[in-house]
């Protein structure tokens, strides 16, 4: 029996062959979210660009504060003030530019209005409710890296520098090979006797999207040898990554881990990992292949894990382990001899949050997997027992 291989050393081998692919494309900012950064950028201008009220009020000199003033003008957003007269207050509004003279905003609500004049308290601190050119950043300063993946605030920070487009890697180009003639497709009327619907394929086009990865073709494999040779012959010359589901055990109908032996290299099969045991990697052509289980449940888990770092590491992204936090255990649990990634809820009891399995963890079962709020971590041969901290991955991280 083939001796199963640890989570971690079948990542690290796996990821010591993968580079960045180096194919880059320039793409509007707009349509930039989720991309990795191929260029580190450099901040072009000072933010804020110009000095400006942090409030609705009144600018004056710190020097004039505790009196009655006249209102020598008012400057809105987007307007270019004149210097402030000494001895003045300016009527003044969120973000627009403080007036040369001006050191300090107090805010409306703390003044008096009578008129065209206005009571302000005494006030003996210079820059309160100002927020000064280049306080946040200055232009040269570096903001974002090479590898970074563009979330909604990188964006904005981009657009904020007055950038239109923005250079990214390419998606990678994904192809899907789907093993099993039990499967049947969604729509169909009728489900034949030991049929089921394949839910691994909106499972997986989902998964890669997340990712950045552009599924680009989709095989359903009949349960052969020579289809299933054929399937990933086409597959490799279609495109730069080939995931495969099912077909990776030990049964006399699963072909796939046959198949990438007779055609390329199979450089590790079973993992010391539950769900997810019958993982395999290997090459055809160059290509990586990541032969998937079949189980919707496995396959979430194995793709988190091991197919997700693949593709983020293609596209030269700098994190690709999964965001981990650590939370209270609500529950005991026996350590065994595989890693095991339970689907768990997050729970608040009594201002501590803790965390608890599901019940069912069976690879088969999707649907604990949409009411979960985490995977949490059990590593292979340690107890777990209520009240210790526990490692867990939120789902929203990963997808």
């Amino acid at each position: 029996m083939t001796q199963l291989v640890p989570l971690q050393e079948a990542l690290d081998s796996i990821l010591t062959g993968i580079t960045a692919a180096g194919q880059t494309e320039s793409i509007p900012v707009t349509q930039a979210l989720g991309r990795i950064l191929s260029e580190p950028f450099v901040a072009a201008v000072d933010s804020p660009p110009y000095t400006n009220s942090a409030m609705d009020g009144f600018a004056l000199r710190v020097s004039d504060s505790g009196r009655e003033l006249p209102v020598s003008q008012r400057i809105a957003a987007g307007q270019v003030p004149v210097p402030l007269a000494a001895g003045s207050a300016a009527r003044i509004f969120t973000g627009a530019p403080l007036p040369d003279g001006a050191d300090i905003v107090i805010m409306q609500e703390d003044c008096e209005v009578d008129g065209d004049r206005v009571r302000v308290p005494i006030r003996r601190k210079v820059g309160d409710n100002v927020r000064f050119r280049g306080h946040e950043i200055n232009a040269g300063e570096p903001l974002l890296g090479a590898g970074e993946r563009l979330g909604p605030a990188a964006l904005g920070l981009l657009a904020s520098q007055g950038l239109a487009s923005v250079v990214c890697a390419k998606k990678p180009r994904v192809a899907l090979l789907q093993s099993g003639d039990e499967l049947v497709e969604p729509g169909s009327s009728d489900l034949p006797a030991g049929a089921i619907y394949n839910s691994n394929r909106s499972l997986l086009e989902g998964l890669v999207q997340q990712a950045g990865g552009e599924v680009v073709g989709v095989w359903h494999l009949a349960d052969t040898l020579v289809a299933t040779c054929n399937a990933l012959q086409q597959a490799v010359q279609t495109a730069d990554i080939v995931i495969t589901t099912g077909g990776v055990s030990v049964g006399e109908e699963d072909y796939v881990k046959p198949a990438i032996t007779a055609l390329g290299e199979l450089h590790l099969w079973r993992l010391a990992l539950k769900p997810g045991k019958p993982f395999a990697f290997g090459r055809i052509a160059g290509k990586p292949i990541i032969g998937l289980p079949g189980n919707p449940s496995s396959v979430l888990v194995t793709f988190s894990l091991l197919a997700r770092p693949i593709l983020l590491a293609t596209q030269g992204a700098r994190d690709l382990a999964p965001f981990s936090i650590w939370l209270t255990a609500a529950f005991q649990r026996k350590g065994g001899p595989r890693a095991e990634y339970l689907r768990g809820s997050v729970v608040n009891e009594q201002g501590v949050s803790k965390v608890r399995p599901f019940a069912n963890q069976s690879s088969g079962a999707l649907y604990a997997a949409t009411q979960s709020d985490v995977l949490i971590v059990a590593p292979v041969g340690r107890d777990i027992v209520e009240g210790d901290s526990v490692e867990v991955i939120p789902l929203k991280s990963l997808f």
